[in-house]
C-alpha cells in the first residue's frame, strides 16, 4: 500500500511538472536561434553587473516632521577672521528677547589676514565645492555621507611680534535659546546694559574700520567633519571702512542617521547683503558683520538607505526572465515574418507555372520548381 502510495504521489507530482523536458531529438538547433541566444546572455551579463552597482550604492532619504524640541540650547561654531587688530572689535549675540549672550566661549586670537599657500589651497577647494552646490544639489548626499575626511591644515604658529599683526581670529563656540537672533562682529567691545547692550565704539577711529573677513566655519549644532555649511569659505573685502556686511540665515533642525555619521545638527540657508554706511547722505546703521538667524520650526529627517537582498535577487530574476521572454518574442516574430515572405515567393513560382501555355511548360520535359526557380527533367 505504501508503494502505491509512493507511486500515485510520484505521478501526481509529474503531472504538475510546468517544466516538461522535450528529448533532443525533438529540438532542432539554428544559427539564427544560437545568434538570439549570445545576444540574451550578453545583456543579462551587462545588465546584473550594472545593477549589482546599483546594490552597492546608498541614496538619501528626507523626511519632515514638527520640531518639538524648543527648550534645548542651541550651539554656534565659528571661525572668522576679521582684518582688525582684535582690542577693536567685540562679537557677541543678541537673541529675540534683546537678551545679551555671554560669549566667553569665544577666543580672541591675533593673526595674519592673508593666507599661507597651505590653507589658501584649502580655501580654494571650499570655493570650488561651495559652488558646485549651488548647481548641483545632488552634492548635498555626498557631503552627508562623508566626502571630505581630511582636516583643514593647522594654521602655522608665527614668530612675529604681536604688534606685527593686522587681523584677528575669532573662534569658538556659545549657545544660546532657540530663538531668532542675531550674532555679530563690530567696534569696541560689547558691555551689558539695561536695555540691551553696547559697544565702547568711540574710542577706535574710524581709520581703522576694515571688516574684510573670511569666513572659515560657521555652523549649528553638532560639529561634524565632513559637512561644508554654506558660509564656509566666504571671503569679503570691504572697499570702504564704514561698511556693513548682512547675512540672513534659516536654520532647520536636521537629524543625520547614515552608516558613517549619527548626529543632532542644524543645516541652514542664506542670503547676503551689504552697503556702505554713509551718515552724511542720510543712510543709518553701524558697520560691521551681522549674521540675523531663524529657526524653523520643521525638522529633517536624513536617512541613509540600502537596497535589500530579498530586492536585488527579485530584479535579477526579473532580468533574466524578461530577456528570456522578450527574445524568445522576438525570434519567434521575425521566425513568423520570414517564413510568410519565403512562403508568398513560393506561391509566386507556383502561380507562374500555372499561367504559363502547355508547350512552354512541358516542350518534352518535366518541369519542377523548387526554391531556386524552375528545373526541368526529361521525359522518360
Amino acid at each position: 500500500m505504501r508503494r502505491l502510495t509512493k507511486k500515485k504521489a510520484l505521478t501526481l507530482v509529474k503531472e504538475l511538472d510546468a517544466f516538461p523536458k522535450v528529448p533532443e531529438s525533438y529540438v532542432e538547433a539554428t544559427a539564427s536561434g544560437g545568434t538570439v541566444s549570445l545576444i540574451a546572455f550578453t545583456l543579462m551579463a551587462v545588465l546584473a553587473f550594472l545593477e549589482f552597482f546599483v546594490y552597492t550604492n546608498t541614496w538619501m532619504k528626507y523626511e519632515y516632521e514638527v520640531d518639538k524640541d524648543y527648550s534645548s540650547k542651541l550651539r554656534i561654531n565659528v571661525d572668522i577672521t576679521v582684518a582688525m587688530r582684535c582690542q577693536y572689535i567685540g562679537a557677541d549675540v543678541l537673541d529675540l528677547a534683546e537678551n545679551m549672550v555671554a560669549s566667553d566661549g569665544l577666543k580672541y586670537e591675533p593673526a595674519h589676514f592673508e593666507l599661507p599657500p597651505e590653507q589658501r589651497l584649502w580655501h580654494m577647494t571650499l570655493l570650488h565645492i561651495q559652488e558646485r552646490l549651488r548647481v548641483e544639489h545632488a552634492l548635498q548626499d555626498v557631503l552627508f555621507k562623508g566626502a571630505l575626511r581630511g582636516a583643514p591644515p593647522a594654521v602655522p604658529r608665527s614668530e612675529d611680534s604681536p604688534s606685527s599683526f593686522t587681523a584677528c581670529r575669532i573662534h569658538g563656540h556659545l549657545y544660546v535659546n532657540k530663538v531668532a537672533g542675531n550674532f555679530h562682529v563690530t567696534v569696541g567691545k560689547s558691555i551689558p546694559h539695561p536695555r540691551g547692550h553696547a559697544h565702547l565704539a568711540a574710542l577706535v577711529s574710524h581709520d581703522s574700520y576694515n571688516f574684510s573677513h573670511r569666513i572659515d566655519h560657521l555652523s549649528f549644532g553638532e560639529v561634524i567633519p565632513g559637512i561644508i555649511s554654506p558660509l564656509d569659505g566666504t571671503e569679503k573685502i570691504s572697499p570702504e571702512s564704514n561698511h556693513m556686511f548682512q547675512y540672513f540665515l534659516t536654520i532647520v533642525p536636521t537629524k543625520l542617521n547614515t552608516y558613517k555619521i549619527s548626529a543632532d545638527t542644524h543645516q541652514y540657508s542664506v542670503t547676503e547683503r551689504e552697503r556702505v554706511i554713509n551718515h552724511a547722505a542720510g543712510s543709518h546703521g553701524v558697520s560691521g558683520i551681522f549674521m540675523k538667524y531663524d529657526i524653523s520650526s520643521l525638522m529633517v529627517k536624513v536617512t541613509e538607505q540600502h537596497m535589500p537582498l530579498w530586492q536585488f535577487l527579485v530584479r535579477l530574476c526579473g532580468i533574466v526572465g524578461g530577456i528570456f521572454s522578450t527574445t524568445g518574442m522576438l525570434h519567434g516574430v521575425i521566425g513568423f515574418l520570414v517564413d510568410v515572405v519565403c512562403c508568398r515567393l513560393q506561391m509566386g513560382i507556383y502561380k507562374n507555372l500555372k499561367e504559363a501555355p502547355l508547350d512552354e511548360q512541358s516542350n518534352g520535359e518535366t518541369l519542377i520548381p523548387t526554391e531556386n526557380g524552375v528545373q526541368s527533367e526529361e521525359t522518360l
